[in-house]
């Protein structure tokens, strides 16, 4: 496997890598709010970083110690 192909995932490899459905990150992409995505032609991928850095930024601390 070529180390470009390590870096990026596709729509389901990505859904199954942040633990959501594909139906999830297509609404979320709807609404705006999902990671960022790369589309090559008819082809969407993720960048494996990315999404480790997108789910750091949604990481929330729990409310009560």
């Amino acid at each position: 496997m070529s180390q470009a192909s390590e870096q990026f995932l596709t729509w389901h490899e990505a859904a199954k890598f942040i633990g959501v459905t594909t139906r999830t990150l297509a609404r979320w992409y709807a609404e705006g709010k999902g990671p960022p995505r790369i589309k090559v032609q008819r082809q969407v991928l993720y960048s494996k970083q990315s999404l480790i850095n997108w789910l750091r930024e949604h990481e929330e601390t729990p409310c009560r110690s």
